[in-house]
């Protein structure tokens, strides 16, 4: 064997020595466990922190819109000097003397709205729908964010799986290097031999680094997620298998209607409905009712004092009905009829796409299960042949081009195992999304 070859042999057989004392980046990562990370995401997320605020934003329009019920009242206070020059009948100019320079006046006014076609309390029933469409639409937002952070926590632990397979692949090859290299060395084996080794050592450790490139980006994400200030990444022990429990597909579709994006878009359709009977309102006359009654004199007091202030009364009812306001009453009924039909059609459209979803995700579900079935049935065959080729070329009955053709038979099946398990994982996880529901 050339001498740079078996150099560069021997630098594969010790590289994995190398890869083991280089510490992946994500060993100082703060491990969690899979609820906390979806609490800590629904808590800290910038999703979830404005659905809360579209909560609070549509209780505090109810409060707003019944206290439109209730009449305003409103407190003035006032003061006015008098000073300066003035004009004389001669026209010169003298300095003006007021007997009482300052002047002092108190007043107070409340309005009630007696009738206004009832837009105050259609306003009412709008908001609450529009506080019922905020919460749907945070509770659908706390799913699709423990969507995403099952999706990446999903992610970590595949990287780790593949991680494990790559290791194993790697020590396989490391093994049939030194095998090679021995047998090439006693004249048994042919140069190719120890070449294909080396080739499948160099893939093995390719497959290392990238199954750990893998891990630090899917732990990255699932930091920024958790809204943590330390790197955090998911437990090592929640890489055994999820529990293939049978899912009962007719009662899921029964909740199917009562999923969050459903229930948004209803709350959101009632809503229009509402705006659209508010905007004929304006079609119907106001009566508001009035009363002030105001103070006036010289007292600094305000008539608290030795001194009483001129008031005056005033109380009215005013009647008042729009002709014609240019076709403003018109436009905007017109916009709110539009607005509820486009409500309606989304209501009908996200029923659709619900169930369209379900059927989706309910057969990659069991698609994903029993491709995890025959993929570990596959990965016990594959480890069965590729030891049988190993011996055989180990007592030269078969070629290394066996022993090679068994490996990637075998490292195929353990990533097909690896992704029909993250399949399962995040179809399970987007039919709870789907639902607004965790799934048992």
């Amino acid at each position: 064997m050339p001498p740079a070859v078996i150099r560069g042999a021997l630098a594969l057989v010790l590289a994995p020595a190398l890869l083991r004392g280089q510490a992946p980046d994500t060993l100082a990562a703060r491990p969690i466990p899979l609820p906390q990370a979806v609490s800590l995401a629904q808590e800290n997320a910038l999703g979830a922190v404005q659905a809360r605020g579209q909560v609070r934003t549509a209780e505090s329009s109810v409060r707003a819109a019944r206290a439109a019920l209730f009449p305003s009242i409103n407190l003035t206070m006032g003061q006015v000097n008098q000073s300066g020059d003035r004009f004389d009948s001669q026209g010169r100019l003298v300095p003006f003397l007021a007997p009482q320079p300052w002047s002092y006046s108190t007043g107070i006014q409340s309005s009630l709205n007696l009738f206004d076609g009832g837009r105050r309390l259609n306003e009412i029933k709008r908001t609450r729908s529009d506080v019922g469409a905020a919460a749907a639409n945070e509770v659908n937002e706390r799913f699709n964010i423990a969507l995403q952070v099952k999706t990446q926590y999903y992610g970590i632990l595949a990287a780790r799986e593949s991680e494990a397979a790559a290791r194993a692949q790697l020590q396989q090859a490391q093994e049939q290097l030194k095998a090679s290299i021995a047998r090439t060395a006693a004249g048994v084996a042919t140069l190719s031999d120890s070449l294909r080794s080396v080739v499948a050592v160099g893939n093995a450790q390719l497959a290392l680094i990238t199954a750990r490139n893998n891990l630090r980006v899917a732990s990255a994400a699932l930091t920024r997620l958790v809204g943590s200030e330390t790197p955090v990444t998911a437990l090592p022990a929640d890489t055994a298998d999820l529990a293939l429990t049978p899912i009962d597909s007719a009662t899921l579709a029964g909740l199917l209607d009562e999923g969050p994006a459903v229930k948004e878009a209803e709350a959101q359709l009632t809503s229009a409905r509402t705006s659209v009977r508010t905007a004929r309102t304006p079609y119907l006359p106001t009566i508001d009712l009035t009363y002030s009654r105001s103070g006036n004199g010289f007292d600094k007091f305000y008539g608290i004092g030795d001194k009483s202030l001129a008031y005056t009364n005033n109380f009215s009812i005013r009647l008042a009905y729009p002709l014609w306001n240019n076709y403003q009453r018109e436009d905007a009924l017109n916009r709110a009829r539009v607005q509820a039909d486009v409500a309606e059609a989304t209501v009908r459209d996200t029923r659709l796409a619900a169930q369209q979803t379900f059927v989706q995700q309910l057969g990659a579900l069991r698609t994903a299960q029993q491709r995890i079935a025959l993929q570990q049935v596959s990965v016990q065959a594959a480890q069965e042949d590729l030891r049988v080729q190993q011996q055989r070329y180990a007592l030269g009955a078969s070629t290394l081009l066996d022993v090679l053709t068994s490996q990637s038979t075998l490292d195929a099946a353990r990533s097909a195992l690896i992704q029909a398990r993250q399949d399962f994982r995040v179809a399970r996880a987007q039919l709870e999304a789907l639902v607004g529901r965790e799934l048992q």
